[in-house]
């Protein structure tokens, strides 16, 4: 670095003082304003053409989109990974759409790893992005970087973006190993860049510590052996204290203040009251019932029901948890889903059921990809059959 000089971004260099030559400095720090913006203009139209069908073009003549962005778009995201996530989760299209074709285009998950993050069939997932492909050349939707007031309006999209690219890093769907580190290095980092960012919003800092509370634990998730470890088994020196320090602080800031914390603080609560307790038999569970009431009040969905009736069954046993099962099963749309058989099969083992419980086990080995999780449900059928170790 030169003296009388700091680094101020990717713009170049601020004087610390009057620089010995102005124009010299200036014409240096325009040029590399110019190349910065040059390299950001080429990434945008590397990427976002392949959204359209290989049939189809770029629109040469953009329908006009309103009033334009701030002045300098560059400065309000200077992120490039950023600035293709907000530019990709476009309004125009179906919220899904959004987020599927950016974890598609952008983030370099299949087609099979996105239909299980939004729990459909592959196929019906290929013919959504098909179809949001050939909503954006037909309509020719102007595809431009946001600026600061459309913002808002994209940031839940971002946000689970961001989110289901982290759960399909923590427990990958297929392969031989539990984590894909690189998916979830990825998340970890835009998280922060979104923090950076937003540092006002409150369900920006729920996702940030929603992440880094449940990565804390990554090391303790599998055995030198890699057998999967359930949490009552993890040993929590190994866990990651650091990460669970600063998840904790933010959870303290997302859930004070006015008005009902989002599904990000919220899981981030439950993330944290997990992390935070001294072992598995001393978890706070009345307080993680609370909690997962408040999700299923502000997500209502069957994924966040079934994590809920997991709990019921530390409150008020695993009969109760499973009138929570049974109606989540009729209600269909967690077809397909392994966890579900799976805490079905948990809960049936607990009362004695083995013969129920071993079905069930079976049920979720055939939903299930993952080598770890193959490897566990298998050693959970020998011990309930009584043919392994208990």
């Amino acid at each position: 670095m030169r003296a009388g000089c700091i680094p101020r971004g990717p713009g170049g260099l601020v004087p610390a003082g009057v620089p010995r030559n102005p124009g010299a400095w200036l014409t240096t720090a325009a040029r590399r304003r110019a190349l910065d913006r040059l390299r950001r203009d080429r990434t945008l139209r590397a990427k976002l053409p392949l959204l359209i069908e290989p049939d189809g073009s770029w629109p040469a003549d953009p329908a006009p989109a309103g009033p334009g962005p701030d002045p300098d778009p560059h400065d309000v995201i200077t992120d490039d990974r950023l600035r293709l996530l907000f530019t990709c989760c476009h309004p125009a299209l179906a919220r899904e759409a959004q987020v599927a074709l950016t974890l598609r285009l952008l983030c370099g998950l299949t087609t099979s790893e996105i239909a299980q993050a939004f729990l459909v069939s592959e196929p019906t997932m290929a013919a959504r992005v098909t179809r949001a492909k050939k909503k954006i050349s037909a309509a020719r939707i102007p595809y431009r970087v946001p600026g600061t007031a459309e913002l808002p309006d994209r940031l839940d999209a971002v946000l689970t973006v961001i989110h289901l690219l982290y759960t399909t890093g923590h427990t990958a769907p297929g392969g031989a190993d539990l984590v894909r580190a690189d998916l979830v290095e990825r998340a970890l980092g835009l998280a922060r860049l979104l923090r950076a960012l937003m540092p006002d919003e409150r369900e920006v800092a729920g996702l940030l510590a929603l992440l880094l509370l449940t990565d804390a634990r990554r090391a303790a998730r599998v055995a030198g052996d890699g057998r999967l470890l359930l949490l009552e088994e993890q040993d929590r020196s190994r866990w990651d204290r650091s990460a669970i320090r600063e998840g904790a602080t933010l959870v303290a800031e997302v859930t004070r203040g006015p008005g009902e914390p989002g599904r990000f603080a919220l899981q981030a609560a439950i993330a944290a009251v997990h992390a935070q307790a001294p072992s598995y038999a001393l978890t706070d569970w009345p307080a993680l019932l609370r909690l997962y009431d408040g999700l299923l009040r502000a997500w209502p969905t069957p994924v966040v029901a079934l994590n809920r009736a997991v709990v019921i069954a530390m409150v008020d046993g695993p009969a109760a948890a499973l009138a929570d099962i049974r109606a989540i099963e009729q209600e269909g749309r967690l077809a397909g889903y392994r966890y579900l058989p799976a805490a079905k099969a948990d809960l049936l083992r607990r009362i004695g059921r083995a013969d129920d419980a071993i079905e069930a086990y079976r049920t979720a080995l055939d939903l299930t990809d993952n080598d770890a999780e193959r490897a566990f449900l298998a050693r959970r059928i020998a011990e309930v059959s009584g043919s392994g170790p208990g």
